[in-house]
């Protein structure tokens, strides 16, 4: 087995001087740290987790907590990017992703786990964060990152900017003369809570007058509830000529149920999804979205939670915001005077 002081021996460098390279650290210059690095992929070297755990008394296993209400997983589009990139983030530092997904044992603890796995940190990408256990790994001394929720405790979150979004797709459903705008959101979440708000505000600084028929719950991620609610919405004595949906891929129950009343998108009535996956952009007409950046969003949580696993004691919680981009499908059609 290679180890580090046969890079060093080959490179002509000391033990210390390999281990501050490999880790790109800043007291060691940049040629140096390309030169040891490119010897130990030379070498094939691999470190031995065994010992530098016995040595920091760490693991370096991240826990990654995701949990929603369709059991989809990582096969949505938008937190399989975030996924994938916490994933490359962390691993390119040293650490290992243990990813957890809904489990269906009643009574699970997720606190309970996380101990029993002694990972170094933990990720809280969805799940109810009001859960006991949930809470209770919060105020833990085990490092934790949230996605879209910060508690009353200091802890390091990364948060959509959905009023940004929800401005944005407004500004353009306003901007094609629709004043008849639906909304049909997710579960009570903090995301669900921002958006209704920035919904709310928007239209009523512009002196739109939104009937309570036209504000509908769903679910996330799911097309049964948003096509339920389009039903609804299409059956009122006014129904609105805009729909706004609480996602993408719940996008696809309304746009089933507008095809099933042969509503032409984007000339008959108008919609919008949120996430910005791949699959609504080769849609017939393309999507309007507002596309979240899930490869930042993972970036960060994955340099957060690390940040508070290297420095415990020095470390200062980090709130960061993340804004996406309106994507301009042609799903909302220009209304006519």
């Amino acid at each position: 087995m290679i180890t580090l002081k046969d890079i060093a021996k080959e490179c002509g460098v000391s033990f210390s001087t390999v281990s501050k390279a490999l880790k790109g650290s800043p007291e060691i210059g940049a040629e140096t740290i390309k030169i040891v690095q490119q010897k130990a992929q030379e070498m094939s070297y691999h470190p031995n987790l065994a010992a530098r755990t016995l040595r920091t008394n760490r693991t370096y296993d991240i826990g990654v907590i995701f949990e929603d209400q369709t059991g989809s997983g990582l096969q949505h589009q938008y937190f399989a990017t975030i996924f994938s990139s916490l994933q490359m983030t962390a691993m390119s530092q040293g650490f290992d992703v243990t990813f957890m997904g809904s489990p269906n044992t009643a009574g699970f603890d997720y606190f309970a786990h996380c101990k029993y796995r002694n990972f170094d940190g933990v990720a809280i990408l969805a799940t109810k964060f009001d859960r006991p256990d949930i809470q209770q790994l919060i105020k833990s001394d085990i490092p934790t990152v949230t996605l879209d929720y910060i508690s009353d405790r200091d802890h390091s979150a990364v948060m959509n900017d959905n009023n940004a979004g929800m401005n944005a797709l407004l500004e353009y459903i306003f901007l094609k003369r629709h004043t008849r705008i639906a909304v049909i959101h997710g579960e009570a979440t903090h995301v669900t809570e921002e958006r209704i708000a920035s919904f709310q505000k928007f239209t009523r600084i512009r002196g739109i007058k939104i009937p309570e028929s036209y504000i509908l719950q769903g679910i996330y991620h799911d097309p049964v509830t948003s096509g339920e609610a389009t039903e609804i919405l299409l059956g009122l004595p006014l129904p609105p000529t805009c729909i706004m949906y609480p996602d993408d891929f719940a996008a696809l129950g309304g746009i089933r149920v507008l095809n099933k009343h042969k509503l032409i998108i984007g000339k008959d009535i108008s919609i919008t999804g949120y996430d910005g996956i791949m699959l609504t952009s080769m849609l017939t007409p393309p999507l309007t979205t507002y596309m979240q950046n899930g490869s930042l969003i993972g970036k960060l949580i994955a340099e957060h939670l690390i940040d508070e696993i290297e420095k415990t004691d020095s470390c200062l919680p980090s709130h960061s915001i993340v804004s996406g981009k309106l994507i301009r499908g042609a799903s909302v059609s220009t209304l006519s005077q």
